[in-house]
């Protein structure tokens, strides 16, 4: 979380003489592209796909919301492994409605990312219909480079150790694992995990990414948001990014290895839920008590689960305090004081999950 370098802007002189700058790092813009890294992440969390998944990638009808390949083409049947890559539109968008834009917008905020919205979220966050900064995207990516654990960054004081997993942390090493396979700019090293992204009307270019030990966040545009025509994420702010990360030396700090319980298998090995987006799925365990975001008091709860196939597992913090259990009612008898993250996973591998604060 420490801040090791920044530049919000070049100096500047006005008319009068006076010098000064405007941090543009915290100015509000448009991310592109940039947030489709989390949408699956999420996606990959909750259970609804897994990197082997195939999903569609063809023209699709969201109500009255209809979005476009950057290109104008459609790949049809793709891999989401692909798809991110490919950073194509409407797989991501399908993903959301399937997500719901609020719980989009709500990760968004829990990893610590400013949220600029005029209304109710719809489904074009996924694509940027959002406002937010360089700064916060850039904690984003700290996070999911964390396997999915947020804190603030800092300039100075002591480090802030990482909150409770706001994702399994095999959902972000799925997504860091994708980004890592993204091409590099030309004559740029390969294995940094990285992503790019163009605002409407190329107001904005971006490419965030990160090693096993720094994340970088480039923003380029004009303070006015006035259209840069032509300007791309992937042509002008990635070779900075990789420019950049050369300057932290001569090799990327290597990348996490996979957490033990990721599902590293060909997509004719997924469970049939997993093989194809959309496919019919048994209905997963809802947890009635607590609800997400609950403040108890005391030293321990009860968990009630509706729904799922016996016996359960729960998981705190990531880590199992309840294995094959086979009632609906687990007493989890100690809760540390502060944030607790609650994960019950069914026998099918469903799963549901809350955050809890304990005073």
């Amino acid at each position: 979380g420490a801040i090791r370098a920044r530049l919000g802007a070049p100096y500047y002189s006005d008319a009068f003489g006076t010098l000064g700058f405007v941090d543009m790092a915290r100015a509000t813009r448009s991310p592109g592209s940039t947030l489709k890294p989390l949408v699956y992440a999420l996606a990959f969390d909750r259970g609804l796909a897994h990197p082997e998944t195939i999903l569609p990638d063809v023209p699709t009808q969201f109500g009255r919301y209809a979005p476009q390949n950057f290109d104008g083409a459609f790949r049809g049947d793709i891999a989401a492994r692909d798809a991110l890559r490919l950073s194509l539109n409407v797989p991501v968008v399908a993903l959301t409605d399937a997500l719901g834009p609020d719980r989009l917008v709500a990760s968004l905020r829990r990893f610590g990312t400013r949220v600029d919205l005029p209304g109710p979220p719809g489904l074009a966050v996924a694509l940027g219909g959002v406002g937010t900064d360089l700064a916060g995207l850039t904690q984003l990516y700290a996070g999911l480079a964390q396997g999915g654990r947020a804190r603030p960054l800092h300039v100075v004081g002591p480090d802030v150790a990482p909150g409770a997993p706001l994702l399994a942390s095999r959902a972000a090493w799925q997504v860091g694992d994708i980004l890592s396979d993204i091409p590099p700019p030309p004559g740029a090293r390969a294995g940094l995990a990285y992503k790019t992204g163009t605002s409407y009307g190329h107001r904005d270019a971006w490419a965030l990414g990160y090693d096993g030990r720094h994340v970088v966040g480039v923003w380029m545009g004009r303070p006015d948001g006035t259209p840069v025509p032509g300007a791309f994420g992937g042509d002008h702010a990635a070779p900075l990014l990789f420019e950049l990360f050369g300057r932290l030396g001569d090799s990327y700090a290597p990348l996490p290895p996979p957490p033990p319980d990721t599902l590293t298998v060909s997509r004719s090995a997924l469970p049939a839920r997993l093989q194809r987006f959309g496919a019919p799925r048994p209905r997963g365990p809802d947890l009635l008590f607590p609800p997400d975001g609950a403040v108890l008091t005391g030293a321990g709860t009860t968990l009630k689960v509706r729904g799922g196939q016996l016996p359960l597992t729960v998981l705190l913090n990531g880590a199992p305090v309840a294995v094959h259990h086979r009632a609906r009612h687990i007493a989890l008898e100690t809760l540390g004081p502060g944030f607790s993250d609650i994960a019950v996973i069914d026998a099918a591998g469903q799963s549901a999950r809350v955050t809890v604060q304990m005073r």
